[in-house]
């Protein structure tokens, strides 16, 4: 007997270790076996600190652990930026510890490229140290972006425990015409339905008729922004479009390309806890405006904006987006020496050499565009490529939220044939009149150099789940005595947060260097509220936030900033995934509260008081009751975090806290 799964569910059970039934369903906590783990130089900087921790202990499979430099290195930084030598060094030093096979120095390639390319495949489940790790689900994988603890556990253990997340359902229908793809595809997802909302926490499947024209590089840039839309993963079946793909990679790299496709459906009536229809015909390119993903506008309604900065790059700019905006800047003509205000960057060595073979470089320099090695670059705003302040730029990156490509920044994106577009200018600009210039066929045959074979059979298959024994419960008692007697009652003022307060605002990517807590504690929150600190130290040491708390990245330091600052509990309404896994792993307490009588009350400075023992928060004499959290995350509590969980039960830590 068995019930009906979506596609998350079926891959979810397939890696799932000593299953009661042969199925999973929302809910459910599991221990899972993970096929990948994946990480960068800044969020090794972290691990670094977890792993030693653990006392280094050997990886569970140093053939599956992929490390990239990508975040914080450009050439200049790399030459003159010690904290960008320090974090290199890091990484080099470990991958020459640990022997691990897929290390990639400075600017060879950013983290999602390389490995997107050339290593997920279907119904693989990968787990990486970035928020944008999502961008895998493009081939099928469920690929989830965790802090740097989690993915050292699991890539010392080769296990991780997950929560099965309840999925909803995009049906795209109608076709796009030429020249609009995934990042046009997204932003209107994002415009129509949020960011923080419908996807909140939850698996985000990609269906329908639209689904079958979008390439590989369309569907990872989707799913890379699921990220942005909030969901814990994105994921695209599987089809012939994926099998295409796959066979034209190399054996040495995919022993598996030459061999049969096989690939998980959703059931008929999977349960689906939302499904929203989107409609791709008479689909404009579309701009988000400062400070969120979600702001979104056809391209009609802001074109002619002045414009100080253009940027296409980083990890969501595929292949085809790069050569697309070539070809849209030839088309126009542009010529202008070069400068530091037009910024390009490929996202992989093979993408490099293919536009140099093109002569498409040429096109950019002549625009007037810089032309840079691969790397994260203005995306983040840590490298020395940065926007000065009240500057407009149009990026094909995926964040714009505050301060993001440099402080007092004003990041508007859009799809790199937006950005090429708007280069003659220097003002926003509709592509599609130049999109009508550009040869098709030559567009394709540049795209067309990779190693063609027949395309691999798609068996289509159901997973077989692993049933068997729960291993011995660690006491589910004993863990919430424990928890009981680290709680405490916490008697505090206020600091008030809104929502969708993002871990960029709560410490800014060129501050995750740091590794202590008082250090990174004296940066929280530096661009947006610089008296954070000086506020806990004066006795305001519980946040109180709405909706979406800790969203964007994955960086956990994000919560050793808060530690690091004082800050004894959190309260909010809701908290992004990763963030919150953070919190459970760093042992910083947080209690969801929904009662919005709360928060009318619970004003900047307000005198509260937190119950961590009875999940109670009391202010103006009421008292309102918090949201139990899940066994596991109890017994996570119970035991002071992660690391303590680990070095309490070793590698079979997992079995006894999902038993």
């Amino acid at each position: 007997m068995t019930r009906p799964m979506t596609l998350t569910e079926k891959i979810l059970a397939a890696h799932a270790r000593n299953l009661p039934r042969p199925w999973v369903q929302a809910g459910d906590v599991l221990q899972v076996s993970v096929d990948w783990t994946i990480a960068s130089e800044l969020a090794w900087n972290g691990m670094e600190r977890t792993y030693s921790m653990l006392g280094r202990p050997k990886l569970f499979n140093r053939d599956k652990f992929f490390l990239a430099v990508d975040h914080t290195v450009d050439p200049v930084t790399l030459a003159t930026d010690k904290r960008a030598q320090k974090l290199v060094q890091l990484s080099q030093n470990f991958a020459r510890e640990s022997g691990i096979k897929h290390f990639y120095d400075a600017n060879q390639t950013i983290l999602h490229t390389r490995f997107y390319r050339d290593l997920v495949r279907p119904n693989d489940l990968v787990l990486g140290a970035d928020s944008h790790t999502s961008s895998h689900g493009g081939l099928g994988a469920i690929a989830i972006g965790l802090g740097g603890a989690d993915i050292v556990v699991a890539m010392v253990l080769g296990s991780s425990w997950i929560q099965v997340p309840e999925a909803i359902a995009i049906e795209y229908s109608g076709k796009l015409p030429f020249g609009l793809g995934g990042k046009d595809v997204i932003l209107r997802t994002l415009g129509l339905l949020g960011r923080n909302t419908v996807a909140m926490e939850r698996s985000v499947e990609y269906r329908g008729e639209g689904v079958r024209q979008l390439s590989t590089d369309s569907r990872f840039a989707i799913a890379n922004m699921t990220a942005e839309f909030g969901g814990l993963n994105g994921i695209f079946e599987a089809d012939e479009v994926t099998a295409a793909w796959l066979a034209g990679r190399t054996e040495a790299d995919d022993p598996e390309s030459s061999k049969p496709m096989r690939a998980f459906r959703a059931d008929p009536d999977a349960p689906y806890a939302q499904k929203f229809p989107i409609d791709l015909n008479a689909l404009e390119p579309q701009v988000a405006l400062p400070f969120s993903p979600d702001k979104t506008k056809g391209v009609s309604e802001v074109a002619g904006t002045e414009l100080q900065g253009l940027f296409i790059g980083a990890c969501t700019t595929t292949e085809e987006e790069l050569v697309l905006a070539a070809l849209v800047l030839e088309a126009g003509g542009t010529q202008r020496p070069g400068n530091d205000h037009q910024i390009v960057v490929p996202g992989d060595l093979t993408i490099d050499e293919n536009l140099r073979r093109a002569g498409l470089w040429s096109v950019y320099e002549r625009a007037g565009f810089r032309v840079d090695p691969p790397g994260c670059s203005m995306c983040l705003g840590v490298a020395s490529r940065k926007a000065g302040k009240g500057e407009k730029w149009l990026s094909s990156q995926n964040r714009n939220f505050e301060n993001r490509m440099g402080d007092g920044s004003l990041a508007h994106l859009a799809s790199a044939a937006t950005v090429a577009a708007s280069a003659g200018s220097m003002k926003i600009t509709d592509p599609r009149p130049l999109l009508a210039k550009v040869d098709q066929d030559r567009y394709r045959k540049i795209l067309g150099g990779r190693r063609t074979r027949p395309t691999p059979e798609v068996q289509l298959v159901e997973p077989q789940p692993h049933l068997g024994a729960a291993a011995p419960k660690a006491s589910a008692k004993a863990a919430r005595a424990e928890a009981k007697q680290r709680a405490a009652t916490i008697r505090s003022r206020i600091q008030r947060f809104g929502d969708n307060v993002d871990t960029d605002a709560i410490i800014p990517g060129q501050f995750c260097h740091l590794t202590s807590l008082a250090e990174l504690g004296a940066k929280a929150f530096h661009f947006v509220r610089p008296d954070f600190m000086q506020k806990t130290t004066e006795g305001a040491r519980v946040v109180v936030a709405g909706e979406g708390w800790g969203s964007g990245s994955s960086r956990e330091q994000a919560v050793l900033a808060l530690k690091g600052a004082g800050v004894e509990a959190i309260v909010a309404k809701s908290y992004a995934f990763i963030h919150k896994r953070n919190l459970v792993n760093e042992a910083l307490p947080f209690l969801v509260v929904h009662d919005p009588g709360f928060y009318e009350l619970a004003k900047e400075g307000e005198e509260i008081e937190v119950d961590l023992a009875q999940g109670r928060v009391r202010i103006a004499g009421q008292s309102f009751a918090a949201e139990e959290p899940s066994k596991i995350i109890q017994a996570l509590v119970g035991e002071g975090g992660i690391v303590p969980a680990i070095q309490h039960h070793g590698t079979t830590v997992f079995e006894k806290l999902t038993s």
